[in-house]
C-alpha cells in the first residue's frame, strides 16, 4: 500500500512541474502578440505643443501616419545597413535573434534588484520592443519584459529572414527629432532622401537610435559627432570601410536642415521635445494624447525671427565689401522665473546652406568680451577681504572696485607655453590710466586681462560655474588669460541665464521651457519646478556690475552716445566680438527680461568687420524695445550696503584740492578708498630756467602749476600722447647736442623685441627656466658691425659676429635694463637705447 502511494506521488511530481512551468510560460507569454501582427498598428492620439497663451506651435501626430515612409531594403544605402549592424548588433546575421549573454545579464541584474535597461539588445529584439510591444510595456524595466521580448525575438527570427528584420528595424526605429524610420530621419536632419546619403551622414544617423535625445545633432553637435566617430571606428573594426574612408567621413562638414513642414518656433519645439524624451522617455511620448504647455511667447518669438531676418538683410546690403554674415540666434528669458520666452536658433530653420536646423542657442561659441562681467564680478567680490594674504597682486589689492585705476598700456604676459602674450584693444589703441568702470563699460581688453591675472583663472571659472556656465567645468589648465576675452566657449542659453543672475540681484534661476504636461484627461503628468539658487553672488556685487553695464558714460568712449545698447529706460548690456570676427554677441537685461543675441556663420567662417555693436547690437535693441514697449520701465532695486563716494576721475582715490575732475562712484561698503589722489601734484617752476624752482630761486620768478604725475608704467604713454610733464630738478641738465648725437647713434642699432616698458607676469604653473622671452636686435640705416653684444642689467648675455642678433633670456622677477653694444667696422662702439622691462613674480 505504502509502495503504491509512493509511486503515485513520484508520478505526480513531473505533472506538477509541467503545470508550474506552463503557468510561468502562460504568465510570461500567453498574451504575446503574434509576429504576423507587425503590419497592423493602432494610431496613437496626437500630442500638442502650445505656447504660454495656448497658441498651437506644433501637433505631433502618430509617426506612422505622418513623417514615416517605409522603404524596401534595396533602397537603403549599404553603408547605412553596415553602420547600423556594426553599431547595434555585429553578429546580426549569425545570431538567432537574441544574445544569451544579454538575457543572463538581465537575470543577474534583476536578482540584484536593479532596473533592466535596453542596452545590449539585438536588432531583432529592438524591432520587437518598438513594434510589437505596447508603449506601456516598452517603458517597463523588468525581467518579465526582457524575457517576453527575447522569446518574441526568437520567434520573429524564425518567421522572417534577416533582411526583412533589418528593413523593419530601419523603417521603424526612432531616430530622434520626431522622426521614425530612416527615410523620415534623412528628411528631418538633411532634407534629402535616404538614397542620397553619403557615408558621413549614414554613420551619424546610425548612431542616433541608442540615445536620440543625447546625440541629437540639432541640439548638441559635439555629442553627435563624437558618436559618429565611434560608429565609423566600429565599421572599420568590422571590415566594412578602411581607416582612410573613416577619416575622410569624420572630417566632412555636414549641413543640417529638415524638409519644410508646418511648425512655429521650430528650434524651441525641437528643444522641448528632446527635453521630454530625456525626462519622460520615448515610450511615454509614443502613447500620445499629451498637451505640452510651454513658456514660449509666440508673439515675441516671431517678432524676434522677423528682426533677425531684417537686420541680416541690412548687413548684407550695406555698401562696400561683402560682410560674409548669414546667421544669427536670439534667446530671451524671464530672469525671475527662468522661463524661456523666445528661442530663435538660426535665421531660417529650413535653410540647408546655413545648417539652419542647428540650434545655435545651444551651440558652444566663443563669447568675446561678453564674458568680461564674470571676470569683474570675481574681482569686485568683497570676500577678498577675508583672505588678505591672497589679495595682494601686481595690479593692486583685491577686491577691486569700479574706481580702481588700471594702466592700459602695452603689457606682455607669459603663457603656459612660455611665450609672450600681448592683448590688444579693439580700437588698437592704449588708453593709459583708466578706472575699471570705464574699462568694463568700454570693453577695454588689456585691463580685463590684468583683472583676470589678479584674481586667477581658477576663481574666475568658479565664478562662472556659480552663475550657471557649465562649459567651463573642464580642467582650468586648458584656459589662459585670453579666457576673459572669450577664449572659452559658452552656450547663448547659459550666458543669458548668467546675466539673469545680475538681473535678479544674485539669484540663479535655471532656464526652463515647460510649465506643465497634461494627458488626454487633463491630468498633470510632468511639471518641472522652478529651480532657484539664491545668493550665488553678493546682491551688492550684482547691482554694482549692473550699474556699470547700464552706465552710458562708462561706454561713451567706445560706443558713443545713444548706441544700440541704449533703450531709453534702465537696461544693462554688454557686447562681445571675437578677435577673428567669427562670433559677435550682445547680451543685456532689465529687471524682468534678459535677451542674448549671437551673429555669425554656421560654419564659423569669419565675418568682415561685423562687431557686437554693429551685428548683434541692433537686433538686441529692436527686440528689447518691442518686447518692453507696453511695460513700464523700472529701475533695478538697489540693495543695502552700498555707498557713494566722491573720487578723482583719473586716479579713483579721494580727491585732493588739485584734482580737476571728480565724480561720484558707487562702492560696496568697506571697499571705498581711504587715501588721497597722488597723481595731481603742485609744482613750483622757475620761469627763468623752466626747471623746478630751487630753494634759493627768487620768488618773483617762481610760478605754481599743477601737473599730472603718471605712474611709471604710464609715463612713456603720456609722453607719446603729448601730455605736459613736470620739469626736472635744477641739477638735472640735458646736453642738447650730446643727446642728438647719441640719438643718431642709437638709431643705427635698435632693440625690436621686447618693447619699452613691457611687463611680464611669471606663471606659477610653469618651471622658471621655461619662462623666457626672445631679445632681438636690428641694425638700422645700413650700419654694419663686426660684433654685437647683448646686455641685461649691465651683464653680457651673448655676442654675435653676424645677424641674426637674437637670443632667449630666462625671465627673473624685477625691473631690468636691456641694451646692445655694436662694434663698428671703424672701431667705434654704438650703444642702443636702453629698454626697460618689468617682470612680476
Amino acid at each position: 500500500m505504502f509502495r503504491r502511494r509512493r509511486w503515485w506521488l513520484l508520478g505526480l511530481g513531473p505533472l506538477l512541474l509541467a503545470a508550474a512551468g506552463w503557468g510561468v510560460y502562460a504568465w510570461l507569454f500567453v498574451d504575446l502578440p503574434a509576429p504576423g501582427e507587425l503590419p497592423h498598428r493602432v494610431a496613437a492620439p496626437s500630442s500638442k505643443i502650445v505656447d504660454r497663451h495656448g497658441q498651437l506651435l506644433y501637433e505631433v501626430i502618430d509617426p506612422h501616419l505622418g513623417k514615416h515612409s517605409p522603404l524596401p531594403l534595396d533602397d537603403i544605402p549599404l553603408a547605412l545597413q553596415q553602420a547600423t549592424i556594426a553599431t547595434e548588433d555585429a553578429s546580426f546575421y549569425s545570431n538567432p535573434g537574441v544574445e544569451l549573454r544579454g538575457i543572463l545579464r538581465s537575470v543577474w541584474i534583476n536578482l540584484q534588484g536593479g532596473d533592466i535597461l535596453a542596452g545590449g539588445s539585438t536588432i531583432t529584439q529592438q524591432v520587437v520592443r518598438n513594434v510589437l510591444l505596447s508603449p506601456q510595456e516598452r517603458a517597463e524595466r523588468t525581467l518579465t519584459r526582457k524575457l517576453r521580448e527575447s522569446i518574441l525575438a526568437w520567434r520573429l527570427a524564425r518567421l522572417y529572414d534577416k533582411d526583412e528584420i533589418l528593413a523593419l528595424y530601419l523603417n521603424e526605429i526612432y531616430y530622434g527629432n520626431m522622426a521614425y524610420g530612416i527615410e523620415a530621419a534623412a528628411q528631418a536632419y538633411f532634407a534629402k532622401s535616404v538614397n542620397e546619403l553619403d557615408l558621413a551622414e549614414c554613420a551619424l544617423l546610425a548612431g542616433l537610435p541608442q540615445a536620440p535625445a543625447l546625440y541629437n545633432p540639432l541640439i548638441d553637435q559635439g555629442a553627435a559627432f563624437r558618436r559618429q566617430r565611434i560608429v565609423l571606428a566600429l565599421m572599420v573594426k568590422q571590415g566594412y570601410i578602411s581607416p582612410q574612408e573613416a577619416e575622410l567621413a569624420s572630417g566632412e562638414q555636414l549641413k543640417f536642415a529638415p524638409t519644410p513642414f508646418p511648425i512655429r518656433a521650430p528650434h524651441f519645439v525641437t528643444y522641448v521635445w528632446s527635453t521630454l524624451e530625456r525626462e519622460l522617455g520615448v515610450e511615454a511620448l509614443a502613447r500620445g494624447g499629451l498637451t505640452v504647455h510651454t513658456t514660449l511667447d509666440v508673439d515675441l518669438q516671431e517678432r524676434g525671427e522677423a528682426i533677425i531676418r531684417r537686420h541680416l538683410e541690412a548687413l548684407q546690403e550695406r555698401g562696400g565689401p561683402d560682410r560674409n554674415v548669414n546667421n544669427a540666434a536670439l534667446l530671451a528669458l524671464d530672469p525671475q522665473t527662468g522661463e524661456i520666452v523666445a528661442m530663435v536658433g538660426s535665421a531660417d530653420y529650413f535653410e540647408g546652406a546655413i545648417s539652419g536646423a542647428v540650434n545655435t542657442c545651444l551651440s558652444l561659441r566663443q563669447p568675446g568680451s561678453a564674458i568680461k562681467p564674470i571676470t569683474y564680478a570675481a574681482a569686485f567680490d568683497p570676500e577678498w577681504q577675508q583672505v588678505p594674504g591672497e589679495a595682494v597682486t601686481p595690479w593692486g589689492v583685491l577686491p577691486f572696485t569700479a574706481a580702481t585705476m588700471i594702466v592700459d598700456v602695452r603689457t606682455s604676459f607669459i603663457t603656459r607655453e612660455g611665450v609672450g602674450y600681448v592683448p590688444l584693444n579693439y580700437d588698437l589703441r592704449w588708453h593709459g590710466p583708466v578706472l575699471l568702470r570705464q574699462a568694463l563699460g568700454s570693453s577695454y581688453n588689456l585691463p580685463a586681462v590684468k583683472v583676470l591675472d589678479a584674481v586667477g583663472i581658477d576663481r574666475m571659472v568658479a565664478q562662472a560655474r556659480r552663475m550657471g556656465i557649465t562649459s567651463f567645468d573642464q580642467s582650468t589648465e586648458r584656459f589662459g588669460l585670453a579666457l576673459t576675452l572669450g577664449g572659452g566657449e559658452v552656450q547663448l542659453l547659459e550666458l543669458a541665464s548668467a546675466y539673469g543672475v545680475l538681473a535678479t540681484g544674485g539669484d540663479l534661476v535655471s532656464p526652463r521651457a515647460m510649465r506643465r504636461v497634461t494627458d488626454a484627461g487633463g491630468q498633470v503628468v510632468f511639471a518641472p519646478p522652478t529651480d532657484r539658487h539664491t545668493g550665488v553672488i553678493d546682491e551688492r556685487l550684482a547691482y554694482l556690475i549692473t550699474d556699470i553695464l547700464a552706465d552710458e558714460w562708462a561706454r561713451l568712449s567706445a560706443f558713443g552716445e545713444e548706441s544700440a545698447l541704449y533703450l531709453g529706460m534702465p537696461a544693462a548690456a554688454k557686447t562681445g566680438t571675437t578677435t577673428d570676427w567669427r562670433d559677435n554677441w550682445t547680451v543685456g537685461y532689465t529687471p524682468d527680461l534678459v535677451a542674448g543675441v549671437w551673429v555669425g556663420n554656421a560654419d564659423s567662417a569669419p565675418m568682415v568687420h561685423v562687431s557686437g555693436i554693429t551685428g548683434a547690437g541692433p537686433i538686441w535693441h529692436d527686440f528689447m524695445a518691442w518686447a518692453l514697449k507696453d511695460r513700464p520701465g523700472h529701475s533695478f532695486s538697489r540693495p543695502e550696503g552700498l555707498v557713494e563716494v566722491e573720487v578723482c576721475a583719473l586716479s579713483g582715490m579721494l580727491p585732493n584740492r588739485y584734482c580737476p575732475h571728480r565724480r561720484q562712484e558707487l562702492f560696496i561698503a568697506g571697499t571705498e578708498p581711504v587715501g588721497e589722489c597722488d597723481i595731481h601734484q603742485l609744482f613750483r617752476i622757475d620761469t627763468a630756467t623752466g626747471l623746478q624752482a630751487a630753494v634759493g630761486s627768487p620768488s618773483e620768478r617762481v610760478r605754481e602749476r599743477v601737473y599730472t604725475v603718471y605712474p611709471p608704467e604710464a609715463q612713456a604713454w603720456a609722453i607719446g600722447q603729448g601730455f605736459p610733464q613736470p620739469p626736472p630738478l635744477p641739477e638735472e641738465r640735458i646736453a642738447q647736442g650730446e643727446w642728438e648725437s647719441i640719438g643718431e647713434a642709437r638709431s643705427a642699432l635698435e632693440i625690436v623685441s621686447p618693447f619699452q616698458m613691457d611687463r611680464y607676469r611669471l606663471s606659477s604653473a610653469l618651471p622658471l627656466e621655461d619662462q623666457r622671452i626672445m631679445i632681438k636686435v636690428r641694425p638700422g640705416g645700413g650700419a654694419a658691425f663686426e660684433r654685437v653684444t647683448l646686455y641685461v642689467d649691465g651683464e653680457p648675455l651673448g655676442s654675435f659676429a653676424e645677424p641674426p642678433y637674437r637670443l632667449w633670456w630666462p625671465l627673473q622677477p624685477g625691473t631690468h635694463e636691456i641694451y646692445a653694444v655694436g662694434e663698428g667696422v671703424d672701431g667705434k662702439e654704438i650703444v642702443s637705447e636702453v629698454i626697460v622691462v618689468i617682470v612680476s613674480g
